[in-house]
């Protein structure tokens, strides 16, 4: 049977973050992608200039759409700016998802900096999604703000708030480190049962890692739609992610922050 994933987000118009970047990554890791798009964003390389919200009951009947007909083995969730997006959809996963993997990555600040998500939807997302998330994905701001403390300046200090987002409710938790400085990122995934792995890969040094987030979690949801187990999901998320960020610089895309090269692997 072939495995299907399908991804609850936002679009980005220039096509490197977001819904885009979640259907070229399950394309890239042998997945079919399904999607259901929860904003619209006029988006480019340079910034965020504008964001449409698809209103709630239309996110719910693309969720009721998507799963009344295919098999689906993953969710990816990204972008939710709205507290009735976030109410749909977790209603929608109670619905449908019931032993379905789900993967939250808490989308709040794009590569550019701008906000994408406001304080309300932060603490509907830490009250409503977490607590069904097999695997939440944030980066260091992402965990501080879902935390409300300040970042985390250490490896400890990040497995810290990894346990404190556990207890939240959250299955498994993988708090990546591209925020941190230090010649390597490292991401550390804790899982509920006592798991702790290291994750680490040398930085590139390159402008071009938009969509990286969106990317990752998504190369994990692949894995997870797979069959394959959550650590070598994990594992394998992350190689895909950094060859993608090793060969931007091969699609020179844009005058700002470009994406990642999600099909590295199969353009030459």
């Amino acid at each position: 049977m072939t495995p299907i994933a399908v991804t609850i987000a936002g679009s980005d118009s220039s096509g490197g973050a977001g819904i885009q970047a979640d259907l070229k990554t399950f394309a890239a890791c042998r997945v079919y992608g399904a999607s259901v798009i929860t904003a619209l964003t006029a988006q480019n390389t340079l910034g965020v200039q504008a964001i449409h919200d698809v209103p709630a009951d239309f996110v719910a009947a693309q969720i009721d759409s998507v799963f009344s007909d295919l098999t689906v083995g993953a969710v990816k969730i990204g972008m939710l700016s709205q507290v009735s997006t976030i109410e749909a959809v977790a209603a929608g996963l109670r619905r449908h998802a019931a032993g379905i993997p789900v993967v939250l990555d808490p989308v709040m600040v794009a590569t550019s900096g701008d906000r994408l998500i406001s304080d309300a939807a932060v603490a509907a997302l830490r009250t409503h999604l977490l607590p069904l998330a097999d695997l939440v994905t944030p980066n260091l701001p992402e965990a501080a703000t879902l935390l409300n403390a300040p970042d985390a300046v250490s490896e400890n200090e990040a497995v810290a708030q990894g346990r404190a987002l556990l207890a939240l409710g959250a299955r498994a938790i993988l708090i990546k480190g591209g925020h941190a400085a230090g010649n390597e990122s490292v991401d550390h995934l804790l899982v509920a049962d006592g798991t702790l792995r290291r994750f680490a890969a040398g930085r590139v040094a390159t402008r071009n890692s938009h969509g990286t987030g969106c990317t990752l979690s998504s190369a994990v949801a692949a894995g997870l739609a797979r069959g394959l187990p959550l650590v070598e999901s994990v594992a394998r998320a992350k190689s895909y992610v950094t060859a993608a960020i090793q060969a931007a610089d091969a699609v020179a895309i844009g005058r700002g922050h470009g994406p990642v090269h999600h099909f590295h692997a199969l353009w030459s």
